[in-house]
């Protein structure tokens, strides 16, 4: 979640890596900022400060800071607003390209094709309307090119629109110069003797650059659908009950219901809060929080959330969560906040940019002004003078050196990525853990809770010194003080025999071993044999010898005693995820290591890792020892991923290189993850993990396009191959392979929102 000493705004006018650097420059210099992080896709900066008491005057010194470099900045509005904005912007967007075609193509028969009109004057008509159409597309399809550009310069900095400002600039005014030079009496020869002008360079550029833009901006937008869809899945209002007797109801917005107000949904509506069923049934579409495929049948007592469907009957729900801290809400919370990271790799390719651009335009002149110096025999070859040449080199530079597909080549696909895994119900809660989840190659496990349902029943009671009601009724009074899966199996096998209950005081937790208390002056425990050790019973061969038989059976034992007397033991078997199997499968075939680290018995422990074929079993593992173990596996040289669901993973999860956890385990063990699985299935777990591989790929793949694009065309548009190849790239050509620099590393990642998860 977003940090209490910290702020988010709204940043405009972004428009490649260059720029995300300068602003975070420009913020970074505000007194009391501590942190910045910009991303270029969402167009939003999030500012740590160092004082949170602080925050209103920071937010406007910041404001002010980002508008004097040269962008706009403003509070968050809804992010669908900012979606509408944006789409509207496109729109606008699209109308711009098409006015740039449409004169582009004249320009470039009448400068190309050089068709002769005749003359105005001493003017070739030619070359005159050409100029005369230039004008539209350089001054209003543009403009946002131009402005950008100027407001960047001012304050000492540089971005794409500086380098394409610069080379349609250089053409029009050359190009210009060209045409009315023979009207001029004092006009230079270099103009007089000049055939060549790049009208149709200057269109190309802008209209390339411009159709590049929109189709990145339609892109984006894609980028973000998973978020949005997310967004609009709760309903504004609800039917509150408002006489429960007489089943009145009445439309409240769904901010103003409070915890324990009823509401009625009926069928093929979309449940607005979180909350508990009263006296009904239902199937529920969950497919859009989870990607469970198939309805969910749940009934009195079970919890739906909000965002899901109600497919058959009229429901009946007592709300357990307002409207800002729905599952819904925190889902969306969780996602904008990974989305706002910044990976490891990125802040590299951000401080490449940040110095690309002025060294590109260096490089553009230097090429240039060579060219006009030594280049007369190498332009005499293309029927040009080598000032023509020298113009044609520095625009073809500075435009194809625009680096936008760097700029977006990580955060878009991260985007996507984080996305889409909300979409499956796999939560990523930071960037970072996207970005280590794909160098993973080994994969720690939980046993209850995890591999298993964390749901046991009580399957046997072996009664030693007592009877089945003495010994039910103490462990359900201790158990009463516990979260553990096995106090509800205990609790519910209890409830089927007694409803005698001891009053025990004083109950206290034993972290991985069981829970003491005080029952009228004697010390009563139940717990593991560590625990049943420590309160002074003795554990013989022939008792040990019993209990590893039992153990054997893959159940969980927990032992009862009164004093020093031993009364017994009860069983509880949990059932193995049916997915658990295969999710272990699947984790092999991507070549991970997979361990189960349990606290268990290690013959219960190995019985279940058999059913799922893990090989190496850790087991009678403390709570503390689990990040021990975990920190010796790194010690190694692996790169481990902890799976849990419980307080007692908590630690492990946090020391993972990426910690994930089950939906429904503790709150704990959630804030401790990087990943919060909310279908409770370890294939889930494996998904997520894949995920990170696929984004990464598309990332690496990105970076390549990036730079491969200006690798290869920049010497090309300096004219370094000019001499022994021929080779030149012209501006228009420039200007294509720009655009479709950016065009390429966005439609890449895109691709991973036909990624799915591993299906059961």
């Amino acid at each position: 979640m977003t940090a209490a000493n910290s702020i988010t705004l709204r940043v405009g006018g972004m428009t490649c890596g260059a720029c995300v650097a300068s602003v975070e420059n420009v913020v970074s210099k505000v007194e009391g900022v501590v942190q910045v992080s910009v991303n270029l896709p969402l167009e939003k900066a999030t500012i740590v400060a160092k004082d949170s008491s602080q925050l209103d005057d920071l937010k406007s010194a910041t404001i002010a800071a980002i508008e004097r470099g040269g962008f706009t900045a403003s509070a968050l509005v809804p992010a669908l607003q900012v979606r509408d904005d944006a789409i509207e912007d496109a729109r606008l967007q699209g109308k711009k390209v098409v006015v740039a075609f449409a004169l582009t193509i004249p320009i470039f028969i009448l400068t190309m094709l050089s068709p002769d009109l005749g003359e105005i004057g001493e003017i070739d008509k030619r070359l005159l309307l050409a100029m005369i159409s230039i004008l539209p597309v350089y001054l209003w399809s543009g403009w946002e090119f131009h402005s950008g550009a100027w407001k960047a310069l001012r304050k000492g900095s540089a971005n794409m629109d500086v380098l394409v400002h610069l080379g349609t600039t250089v053409a029009v005014i050359w190009s210009g110069a060209v045409t009315i030079a023979p009207m001029i009496n004092s006009a230079p020869n270099l103009l007089l003797q000049a055939e060549h002008v790049f009208f149709d360079g200057a269109a190309f550029i802008i209209t390339f650059v411009l159709l590049g833009n929109y189709i990145e901006a339609r892109a984006k937008l894609r980028a973000t659908d998973a978020i949005h869809s997310l967004m609009r899945l709760q309903p504004k209002q609800a039917r509150v009950i408002s006489d429960e007797k007489l089943g009145h109801t009445e439309v409240v917005d769904v901010d103003q219901i409070s915890k324990g107000t009823l509401i009625k949904i009926l069928a093929g509506e979309t449940i607005p809060l979180d909350g508990e069923l009263i006296e009904c049934k239902a199937s529920i579409d969950e497919s859009m929080m989870s990607g469970e495929p198939y309805p969910v049948r749940k009934g009195s007592g079970d919890i739906a959330n909000a965002g899901t469907i109600v497919l058959d009957g009229t429901i009946i729900l007592r709300v357990t969560a307002l409207s800002t801290d729905t599952m819904l809400a925190n889902v969306i919370q969780l996602v904008e906040d990974a989305q706002m990271g910044k990976a490891p790799i990125q802040r590299l390719v951000d401080r490449i940019a940040a110095v690309f651009v002025p060294v590109v335009t260096v490089l553009a002149i230097v090429a240039s002004l060579y060219w006009w110096q030594f280049g007369d025999s190498t332009a005499a070859q293309f029927s040009m003078t080598s000032a023509e040449l020298a113009v044609m080199v520095l625009v073809s530079t500075l435009v194809i050196a625009c680096p936008c597909a760097l700029g977006l080549a990580t955060p878009t696909a991260l985007v996507i990525g984080t996305g889409v895994g909300a979409r499956y119900g796999l939560l990523i809660k930071g960037i970072e853990a996207l970005e280590k989840s794909h160098k993973i190659d080994t994969m720690v496990v939980d046993k209850t809770g995890t591999i298993t349902s964390g749901k046991p029943r009580v399957s046997h009671i072996e009664l030693l010194d007592t009877d089945v009601k003495e010994i039910l009724s103490i462990a359900a009074a201790l158990e009463s003080e516990s979260t553990h899966p096995l106090s509800q199996a205990i609790q519910t096998s209890w409830s089927n025999v007694t409803s005698d209950k001891p009053t025990i005081s004083d109950i206290q937790t034993v972290a991985g071993c069981g829970l003491l208390g005080d029952m009228q002056g004697e010390l009563v425990a139940i717990g593991n044999v560590s625990m049943m050790q420590d309160v002074g019973i003795e554990i013989d061969d022939q008792l040990s010898k019993k209990l590893a038989s039992a153990a054997a059976k893959g159940v969980t034992i927990v032992l009862v005693s009164v004093g020093t007397r031993l009364l017994g033991w009860i069983e509880a078997r949990d059932r193995v995820r049916s997915t658990s199997a295969m999710a272990v499968k699947k984790a092999k075939q991507m070549g991970m290591e997979v361990i189960m680290l349990t606290g268990d018995r290690l013959e219960a422990a190995q019985s279940i890792a058999n059913t799922v074929a893990i090989d190496q079993v850790i087991a009678g593992v403390k709570p503390a020892e689990k990040a021990d173990h975990i920190k010796r596996l790194q010690s190694q040289g692996k790169t481990v991923a902890m799976i849990g669901d419980g307080i007692n993973d908590a630690a492990a999860l946090t020391v993972a290189d990426v910690g994930l956890a089950m939906g429904a385990g503790s709150q704990i063990a959630l804030e401790s993850a990087d990943i919060v699985l909310i279908r409770d299935d370890l294939i889930d777990a494996v998904s997520a993990l894949q995920l990170g591989k696929a984004t990464m790929s598309r990332i690496r793949t990105n970076l390549f396009w990036a730079f491969g694009y200006n690798v290869i065309g920049i010497p090309l548009a300096m004219g370094l191959l000019l001499p022994w190849t021929g080779w030149l790239l012209p501006p228009a050509f420039a200007a294509a392979a720009m655009s479709m620099s950016s065009v390429s590393v966005v439609s890449n990642s895109l691709l991973l929102k036909w990624w799915k998860p591993i299906q059961n």
